[in-house]
């Protein structure tokens, strides 16, 4: 059974999917969803999740790049961009609590990440938590 750290860990891969420019990706959510065994209510949450990400991603992307020390946004990687967009959604959107978040986010960025990214992302969410 999928919990919401797997339906977060799908969202991370729907939002890199779009950032390599497959910008139907959308289109194939359910499907994609449905091959990484993301059910009922957590397909629910990844697709409010991911609808909410892509709706929101101007304003996502400025708090991220407000955000960033001494590094420009599209030197980042696709995995990092596509969970910072994730986390920083969530942070900005959501009544839970932002460790909890940030804790995902750093558990979505060592599964998919290099080992630098958990640092990276957990620094950039850490920032943006205590600007919202």
């Amino acid at each position: 059974m999928a919990t919401r750290h797997h339906a977060r860990m799908a969202v991370v891969s729907l939002v890199y999917a779009y950032d390599l420019g497959n910008q139907s990706i959308a289109d194939f959510s359910d499907d994609i969803l449905e091959e990484k065994k993301i059910r009922n209510k957590q397909r629910e949450f990844a697709l409010d999740l991911f609808k909410g990400v892509m709706d929101n991603l101007p304003r996502v992307d400025e708090m991220i790049v407000k955000h960033l020390k001494d590094w420009d946004f599209e030197r980042l990687g696709s995995i990092e961009r596509a969970t910072l967009r994730l986390g920083a959604y969530e942070i900005l959107n959501s009544s839970l609590d932002s460790a909890v978040i940030i804790n995902e986010a750093i558990e979505c960025a060592k599964a998919f990440g290099t080992e630098q990214s958990p640092k990276f992302i957990n620094g950039v969410l850490d920032a943006i938590s205590k600007d919202k």
